[in-house]
């Protein structure tokens, strides 16, 4: 987005350079370290921040990504084989929960000011990131996690099945701002995912609705049936993301060559980062693409560089053992240019793809949506393949795509789309298991039939909130299993 170096340097101008004062005499002020910053640019450091950490190579491909199924490591292997680096770990809690913060602040501040607008949209992307750090941990601290300057140090955890209505609520009630703005409503510069459009923010804030509600349909199909209809039945008040227009994608300007903070995030690992020939993606997807004869296969991945006169497309399994995959790095595919080589590309907060296939699952399980199964299904690959500027109008006829009334067809073509959204991807594979995954063959922890169940928790909350963290922590075996999500209900697994 055009103006995100413009927000970025802003902030970053005001945390540094600070302000004048008249009060020279008050010695203990510091103009160098000012104790605020105008909250729209706050909202810029929240989006940005959430969007360069969480979704970079640290934070996305080496374990979400690979979690998921799509991507696996073909050099320095350990995170695709759950060796985690305690560092890495630390600093996406970290992230998170900075990102949180700013936000609280930047929601107390408009509410003080009668900034619809401005708390509305704080909100949305505040809860989007509070449902990535729950389904990524699980259990966390979410109800007095944000009070610290008030001197509560030491959070308590809350359980996710208190969490997702919580934050059904919190979405609800933003939606409800969407459709009352105060006088005072403005968003200021800071947007730098839809430029002041609220609108877009509103179909953004209730597609997040339809999203949390989908992955408890089978623990709570009550609260999960009434919020996608109550959003369906009256599209009005609660529009949601419709057409690749309506987008929620963080468009990245791309300033230069080394800069990290104004490139895309898997460009900035992969190339900026010199990790390119790190990655290859998955045979689970490059052998599903195969099969399906799917034209964005040659999007996800680029042809392996040791074939000289042939397009060949190879994945590798994820998680091997030894340094580097077997056959070297060549006989791999690397992730397409599409996505990792460009420095102006787009991180995927939420696409309208996924929407269609919420809206097909919803209706295959018989609530009522405004639309069949078939067509959400059907339009939610056409979006998908818009998308990735790549059409093929056989492509919903072959035997293993054809609409059949399979819901596992949805759960699928789903988990194809979402590349590039780790988190996501991870999330679905979990609950629905599809495709079926197998655990990493050479994972130190044997034992277990499938990939991660969850992220491991810091060891910072062990040390320093060991009172509350501990009956939760308990619970997990081998740093990424043991308790499943709330919301995962497969059966005998482990």
């Amino acid at each position: 987005m055009k103006k995100i170096q413009y927000s970025l340097l802003l902030f970053l101008s005001i945390l540094t350079l600070g302000a004048c004062t008249k009060n020279f005499d008050k010695i203990n002020t510091d103009p160098n370290n000012p104790t605020s910053a105008p909250a729209t640019n706050l909202l810029a450091f929240s989006i940005q921040d959430f969007g360069a950490h969480l979704w970079d190579s640290w934070g996305d491909i080496d374990e979400p990504e690979s979690y998921s199924g799509q991507i696996a490591k073909i050099q320095y292997i350990d995170e695709s084989r759950y060796q985690f680096r305690s560092g890495t770990l630390e600093n996406m809690w970290t992230y998170l929960y900075r990102e949180l913060k700013s936000l609280q602040v930047v929601i107390n501040t408009a509410q003080a000011n009668e900034n619809t607008s401005l708390e509305a949209v704080a909100t949305t992307i505040q809860s989007y990131i509070w449902q990535v750090a729950t389904d990524r941990w699980r259990n966390i601290p979410y109800t007095g996690a944000l009070a610290a300057d008030s001197g509560k140090l030491t959070p308590i955890y809350d359980k996710q099945e208190d969490i997702y209505p919580s934050l059904l609520n919190k979405l609800k009630a933003a939606n409800d701002l969407f459709n009352n703005p105060s006088a005072s409503a403005n968003v200021g510069e800071g947007d730098l995912l839809f430029d002041g459009d609220v609108d877009k923010w509103q179909r953004f804030c209730n597609s997040i609705r339809l999203r949390m509600a989908i992955r408890i349909s089978n623990v709570d199909p009550s609260l999960a049936k009434s919020t996608i209809e109550t959003i369906m039945g009256d599209s009005k008040n609660n529009p949601v993301i419709e057409d690749n227009d309506d987008n929620a994608f963080l468009n990245w300007p791309g300033a230069g060559t080394t800069t990290i903070l104004t490139s895309e995030s898997w460009y900035s690992g992969l190339v900026l980062g010199s990790r390119l020939n790190n990655y290859a993606v998955s045979s689970n997807l490059v052998d599903t693409l195969k099969k399906l004869e799917d034209p964005r296969l040659a999007v996800y991945a680029n042809p392996v560089l040791e074939e000289k006169n042939d397009i060949v497309y190879r994945g590798s399994t994820i998680g091997l053992s030894g340094t580097t995959a077997p056959g070297g790095v060549e006989h791999y595919s690397f992730i397409g240019d599409f996505y990792g080589a460009s420095a102006t590309g787009y991180t995927p907060f939420m696409r309208a793809a996924e929407i269609q296939f919420i809206l097909a699952e919803a209706a295959q399980k018989g609530w009522s949506v405004s639309v069949s199964a078939k067509d959400a299904y059907n339009k939610g690959i056409d979006l998908s393949l818009a998308e990735n500027k790549v059409s093929d109008s056989k492509y919903k006829d072959g035997d293993d795509v054809k609409w059949n009334g399979d819901i596992k067809r949805i759960y699928l073509q789903k988990w194809i789309a979402l590349f590039k959204d780790g988190h996501e991807a991870w999330a679905e594979s979990r609950r629905t298991d599809v495709p079926l995954l197998a655990p990493s063959p050479a994972s130190p922890y044997p034992g277990h039939t499938r990939p991660p169940f969850r992220y491991p928790y810091p060891a910072s909350e062990s040390r320093l909130n060991a009172a509350n963290s501990k009956e939760y922590t308990s619970k997990v075996t081998d740093n990424y299993w043991g308790e499943q999500m709330w919301w995962d209900t497969r059966k005998g697994v482990k």
